[in-house]
């Protein structure tokens, strides 16, 4: 596949695009399963400023969004005692597909199908930029970390575990 250096618009892009957010495009070659770490890796990223965004649901199945370091992982104990649900686990691919109206791999938090509360590990805030989904396999977005607060009002949370 040659290297495109522009991606056609994503739910998510069109997003950014209307609040006037500015961003960088990073498109790279997808692996399956290769995650966040793949991608951080031929960017040439540390993977801590890689966010990887996580469709989960709580006891009773509602989803939601986690937005977690890409070499993290998120503690689902941790998490439910700081939102207050009594469990929370990831959702069958499937199932997030159809939540957030991407395929899992290409999942952005911007531009999802249903709006779900997001919550967002509270370190990836200190940092300047992070490369984040832009709502396809393959395509990462260079945004302000602080753009997930004013766009998505996400709430920060402290849940991750090393991985």
């Amino acid at each position: 596949m040659a290297k495109k250096d522009h991606v056609s618009e994503t739910p998510a892009t069109q997003m950014l695009r209307a609040h006037k957010v500015a961003f960088t495009e990073h498109p790279y070659e997808y692996l399956e399963h290769g995650g966040a770490l793949h991608s951080a890796e031929v960017l040439g990223w540390d993977p801590f400023a890689v966010v990887k965004t996580l469709i989960m649901q709580d006891q009773d199945a509602k989803p939601l969004v986690v937005l977690m370091h890409g070499n993290r992982k998120v503690s689902t104990k941790n998490l439910a005692r700081q939102i207050g649900a009594k469990s929370v686990e990831p959702c069958a691919p499937e199932v997030a597909n159809r939540h957030s109206g991407y395929l899992v791999g290409g999942t952005s938090p911007f531009g999802t199908r249903k709006a779900m509360p997001i919550f967002i590990e509270d370190s990836i805030l200190a940092l300047p930029k992070i490369l984040i989904n832009g709502g396809r396999r393959g395509y990462l977005v260079g945004i302000d970390p602080q753009v997930c607060l004013k766009l998505l009002s996400a709430k920060a949370v402290q849940c991750a575990l090393l991985d």
